[in-house]
């Protein structure tokens, strides 16, 4: 991996004025959106407002979102881990503006929905800092992100999504099984989301 540092971190306001200038064609690839992530990072205070914490569970804070993208911030304490998960075929990009993070990537051998079952095999894993953003494979789109507790420092990820959605897949590799759930936000432009 290359160590070459990013440019100069911009405000979370600039990053989501840039983000808003791309085309559609944008989102439709993983590699502009890509490019863009490597040479253009997050200054973490200016996510503040966006930031929660939970002792149980990671928090989910929506920065930005259109009808073409969503932008997250999620935030991680240690040991925290999400479900085995997809994007409902959506592409996902993630930069980690403060600490560090693990993909797990897996690979579905087979999926009956219908049934609740799964047989997954772990792919590869890679680690994520503020010099090493990722796009999530297309191909291959279920992962899990984790804090490991060996890294003994919270984790602040920065999640764009193409095209807004609010159900997934989770999977358990161990119990070879599968099911759709609702996601939810912790808080919203920097204000705790409504309960539904």
């Amino acid at each position: 991996m290359s160590t070459q540092p990013l440019a100069k971190p911009v405000p979370i306001s600039n990053f989501v004025a840039a983000i808003r200038q791309f085309p559609q064609s944008a989102f439709t690839g993983t590699a502009t959106i890509l490019d863009f992530l490597q040479t253009t990072s997050v200054l973490p205070e200016s996510l503040s407002p966006y930031l929660t914490w939970d002792r149980q569970h990671y928090t989910r804070n929506l920065i930005d979102k259109t009808p073409l993208y969503e932008l997250i911030a999620i935030c991680w304490e240690i040991g925290q881990v999400s479900s085995v998960h997809n994007h409902r075929d959506q592409n996902c990009w993630m930069a980690v503006p403060i600490g560090r993070l693990l993909v797990g990537n897996y690979r579905v051998l087979e999926q009956d929905l219908s049934d609740g079952r799964c047989r997954l095999e772990p792919a590869d894993t890679r680690e994520m800092d503020i010099n090493h953003p990722c796009a999530v494979d297309p191909t291959q789109p279920v992962h899990q992100v984790l804090n490991p507790r060996e890294f003994n420092a919270r984790a602040v990820s920065l999640h764009l999504y193409s095209r807004p959605f609010d159900t997934c897949i989770v999977y358990s590799p161990e119990q070879g099984t599968c099911g759709e759930i609702k996601l939810h936000y912790t808080t919203e432009y920097g204000r705790p989301a409504a309960k539904n």
